[in-house]
């Protein structure tokens, strides 16, 4: 018989660090009716072409074992999406795809850190990143974003100082979930330049790289290395096409790292579902009119949650650069967890609570913005409605 004692894991398991978003969905998910804006989607269903393309890839017999790495057809062109929208020339043999953008980076941090070495992390950051790093072993360093003036900016000189000889990889998020900061292609290039000296890894999370309002895309780190950089990035379907349940992603490396990638990959899952990369295909090659709209309705949703802070004589939050979400606080609300808690209880509203995205984040809440306007409507009169409780 199994008992409670009996019953042991890991003690890496039984000692990650507690994850609140997760808890706070978890909680929201106890009670009917509840309005969730605390995950990062919208509620506009997979566009149908893209269904179309993965439901006759089935018909046709595609769902049978495919290349670890994925299909060659879908790498070509992600590599081509690179060339058209970065103008950067990347071999197909530099693309891995993935079964979602987390196993993109659990993969290459399943690569990179050996047991107590260190990943220092540009935050707030969203916790799988953290997750992976202690499933690995190893230890995690913040270095938070600085909130001037209303806007978030890196010190650039903090990072640097923040690493030491058993940092093995900086962890950048850009654009940022959930401060919507966008680091600058001459930020990127200081900090190669610094990596490069110091046979440091970048792990940059760039799955928000669309989510753009006054750039068609965020800088990515792609567009200012060089071939053989010791640089990881990790991009997804899941946001720029309304694919989040279809569990698609990518990871670009060096051309050295296809084999320990594609090696980890046979052991973690023989890699991704055959006919969900064909709906991948054609979100690739006929996705940029989907994309637009989705940026229209996040564009004018930014606005009416800005002016409806803007409003409140206890909200502060800044205007997005990029990304669907708000990252605010509420004057008098210091603990962003029992906020969160108290939102479900009283009105029926789940939003992440910021101390989910690292220290920096405490006091802070997350919203996301990226659904209906009526939804979203709804979601402000609530919240509204709890403070003025």
């Amino acid at each position: 018989m199994v008992t409670e004692s009996s019953l042991k894991f890991r003690h890496i398991v039984e000692n990650l660090s507690s994850n609140p978003g997760a808890e706070i969905v978890r909680y929201g998910r106890r009670k009917a009716g509840v309005l969730s804006l605390g995950q990062g989607e919208g509620d506009i269903a997979t566009p149908d072409f893209i269904m179309r393309a993965a439901e006759e890839a089935m018909r046709q017999g595609k769902t049978f074992y495919g290349p670890v790495l994925g299909h060659e057809e879908l790498r070509q062109e992600i590599a081509t999406y690179y060339a058209r929208l970065h103008h950067v020339d990347l071999p197909s043999h530099r693309v891995f795809v993935t079964g979602s953008g987390t196993t993109a980076m659990h993969l290459a941090l399943t690569a990179l850190l050996d047991e107590d070495e260190e990943a220092v992390a540009v935050t707030p950051i969203w916790k799988n990143l953290v997750g992976a790093v202690e499933l690995a072993e190893a230890r995690v360093r913040e270095v938070p974003l600085r909130y001037q003036e209303g806007v978030w900016h890196l010190d650039m000189q903090q990072l640097f100082d923040s690493c030491t000889p058993q940092t093995r990889v900086i962890l950048v998020t850009s654009p940022s979930n959930p401060a919507g900061w966008v680091m600058t292609r001459e930020e990127m290039r200081t900090l190669l330049e610094f990596t490069r000296a110091r046979g440091i890894w970048i792990l940059s999370d760039e799955v928000y790289a669309r989510t753009t309002y006054e750039l068609v895309h965020a800088p990515s780190f792609l567009e200012v290395a060089e071939p053989d950089d010791l640089l990881f990035v990790v991009n997804s379907f899941s946001k720029n096409w309304a694919m989040t349940g279809w569990r698609l992603g990518w990871l670009v490396g060096p051309a050295a790292a296809e084999a320990a990638i594609r090696d980890i990959a046979i052991y973690d899952n023989m890699g991704p579902p055959s006919f969900t990369q064909f709906g991948g295909l054609a979100a690739l090659r006929h996705g940029e009119d989907f994309i637009e709209q989705q940026r229209q309705l996040w564009r004018a949703n930014r606005d009416l949650v800005h002016e409806t802070f803007r409003a409140s004589n206890r909200i502060e939050a800044e205007k997005p650069a990029a990304t669907f979400y708000s990252f605010f606080k509420v004057e008098g609300e210091p603990d962003c967890l029992a906020l969160a808690r108290r939102l479900i209880d009283e009105v029926s509203l789940s939003m992440a609570p910021g101390c989910a995205f690292g220290k920096v984040g405490q006091g802070y809440m997350r919203m996301c913005f990226a659904v209906s306007r009526p939804k979203l409507e709804d979601a402000l009169d609530r919240l509204q409605t709890a403070l003025k409780r």
